[in-house]
């Protein structure tokens, strides 16, 4: 039997990090995802504690104002891609731009020069992801998950799933349609 989940990435991320920072006695309010305020000072075992207990989860500390403009822009596509209740029926720059507060070419030069890509290639890779996510877990068509992720066309997810991944999406639902039914006979 083969049972398939959907995820809450800011959900999990959240209740991972407030039960380690509760864990290791550290008084804390959350700001904002990814973002929280330390209500008392800690010394270094607990903040190497803390960094040793968040690192088996892959989340780390950041501390460079930089990186933590970077990570706020990866966490508001995540947000603008994976969140079904955020709807974003503007352009992803005017989004970006208005809710951290920067202007977008400002935004766009860091993003490019800290991780040495743009930022959209890499709204491009989490539409893709979540395109595969949709096409594994859920029965959508390639029309409503073109609409779910604001593209113009098929045709248009279909260019940049196949860029991305090297296969067309329709390639990539019959290798998945062939795999549960190979494992259905398996498990039968």
């Amino acid at each position: 039997m083969t049972l398939f989940f959907k995820f809450d990435f800011n959900a999990i991320c959240q209740i991972v990090l407030e039960q380690t920072l509760n864990d290791n006695d550290i008084k804390f309010k959350t700001v904002g995802f990814g973002e929280i305020e330390l209500l008392d000072k800690i010394n270094k075992d607990q903040q190497d504690n803390l960094e040793k207990a968040l690192n088996k989860y892959h989340i780390e500390v950041v501390e460079n104002q930089k990186s933590i403009l970077v990570q706020k822009i990866k966490d508001t596509i995540n947000d603008m891609v994976f969140n079904e209740e955020t709807t974003v029926n503007v352009k992803s720059s005017v989004y970006l731009s208005e809710t951290l507060e920067h202007s977008y070419g400002y935004l766009s030069n860091l993003f490019s020069e800290v991780t040495y890509t743009s930022i959209e290639n890499f709204i491009i890779l989490q539409k893709i992801e979540f395109a595969k996510q949709l096409i594994i877990k859920q029965d959508l068509s390639l029309t409503e998950i073109a609409f779910r992720l604001n593209y113009s066309s098929v045709a248009h997810l279909s260019t940049q799933f196949k860029n991305t991944t090297g296969i067309t999406p329709s390639a990539f639902q019959r290798i998945i349609s062939k795999r549960r039914a190979f494992n259905q006979e398996n498990n039968n």
